[in-house]
């Protein structure tokens, strides 16, 4: 599936990036969804900034990514935006997965603000918001490419069920990323993307770590592959 996605605001890995301050106005915003949904894409923005996060909600985006509020010294009040968000069903893609290397820690800026995040992020799950994994796999060594797994606690701690937190990254990525058809469930005529692990994770969400096969299309993957 094709997606547009703009900056709304910028983010820690540029250089000199203010990403409290928002890069677009609403109406430039609004012309790029208006042009994208014109030609059947979705757009997602990400948006760290208070009122980028409000220029992207007001311009129509069908996504968001990060949605942290983030502010100059710290992290704003949401205010009416989370309610915003909701109404118009706009998919938050929340930053979790971060996987604990002993003596490596996130920016400064990041730690400081994240129990802050966090608790927006909660309030967004509580109101409505469809909340899903964005992980940002791949940008540091706390976030590797399987970091989707250690997202799971997390979103627990966000409020969601572990039934819900095991279809939040299965099926209902499936969904919001346009492959629902065939992806995301165990099912006749689907592309057989399994993981196999040892216990049962809507019990026991440690059981995620424990892998024991994995098959891409019916394949099985080996470690050296």
């Amino acid at each position: 599936m094709d997606i547009i996605k703009i900056m709304a605001s910028g983010g820690q890995l540029t250089p000199g990036t203010r990403q409290e301050l928002p890069q677009f106005t609403v109406e430039e915003l609004r012309a790029a969804v208006d042009e994208a949904h014109r030609v059947g894409l979705p757009v997602t923005a990400h948006a760290h900034a208070a009122q980028g996060i409000r220029n992207a909600v007001e311009a129509g985006v069908d996504g968001l990514e990060h949605a942290t509020f983030w502010s100059e010294d710290g992290i704003d009040e949401p205010g009416d935006m989370i309610e915003a968000i909701a109404r118009k069903g706009i998919v938050v893609g929340a930053t979790v997965g971060l996987v604990p290397i002993a003596g490596v820690t996130p920016p400064a800026a990041v730690l400081k603000r994240m129990p802050f995040v966090i608790a927006n992020t909660r309030r967004m799950q509580q109101a409505g918001v469809r909340v899903v994994a964005g992980t940002d796999a791949g940008i540091s060594p706390l976030k590797p490419h399987d970091a989707l797994r250690y997202a799971v606690p997390r979103l627990v701690n966000l409020g969601m069920t572990a039934a819900d937190v095991l279809m939040t990254i299965t099926s209902v990525a499936a969904k919001i990323c346009g492959l629902a058809h065939r992806k995301g469930r165990i099912a006749v005529g689907y592309d057989a993307d399994i993981l196999a692990i040892e216990g049962d994770p809507a019990r026991d969400p440690g059981a995620i770590h424990r892998i024991r096969a994995v098959y891409r299309t019916g394949n099985l993957i080996t470690p050296s592959s």
